[in-house]
């Protein structure tokens, strides 16, 4: 059977730079693209950073009973989604998969398809460098979204509090200080796994 490495961690701790990187590596993972209905970011791509959808689709969605999981947050822009949609990404007889999200998702996701299968990757950051790199990454888009950033900074200490982490089982971080010594040690956690 097949596994599922998945990415998690406060904002700008470095997710999806870790998950690009990973994806370029030599572990033939295969990726599991979320699906969202928020405002697609200028350097993001549909069907490689998520999959955009509006609200009506969303709703169509759920009522199909084929959401794995999915979140709502409301946003100084609205009521934002994201989701893991069971639509046939996932096939654990054929294939080993990298992930990415939130605690809440990782909790609901590994409920649905078995805790036994699911393998968390939790990436930390110096608040103060997290926080730095998030206004910078905010600054390069055309219309910034501080308040939003803002938002999103404060949210994480509640969603990732250490009882919830414990609640989890997560008990290993891979600190994002220096992104290539990150990197390696996910990539030789990930190989160690997979050669099991």
């Amino acid at each position: 059977m097949g596994k599922i490495f998945y990415i998690l961690g406060k904002s700008a701790s470095g997710k999806d730079s870790i998950y690009q990187a990973l994806m370029r590596e030599e572990l033939s993972l295969k990726p599991v693209i979320l699906y969202t209905t928020r405002p697609k970011r200028d350097d993001e791509l549909e069907g490689l950073s998520y999959h955009f959808i509006n609200d009506d689709e969303f709703f169509r969605l759920k009522e199909a009973g084929r959401l794995i999981e999915y979140r709502e947050y409301k946003t100084m822009h609205g009521i934002w989604r994201y989701m893991t949609v069971d639509d046939g990404q996932i096939d654990l007889n054929q294939d080993s998969f990298l992930m990415i999200g939130t605690l809440e998702s990782y909790k609901k996701t590994a409920a649905y398809i078995g805790h036994e299968y699911i393998y968390p990757i939790y990436l930390t950051l110096d608040d103060g460098e997290r926080l730095l790199r998030a206004v910078s990454r905010e600054k390069k888009q055309k219309h910034p979204k501080y308040a939003e950033l803002c938002r999103r900074f404060l949210a994480d200490e509640e969603d990732f509090a250490p009882e919830k982490l414990m609640e989890c089982k997560i008990d290993r971080s891979f600190c994002n200080q220096d992104f290539s010594k990150c990197l390696g040690e996910v990539t030789a956690y990930i190989k160690g796994l997979l050669d099991k």
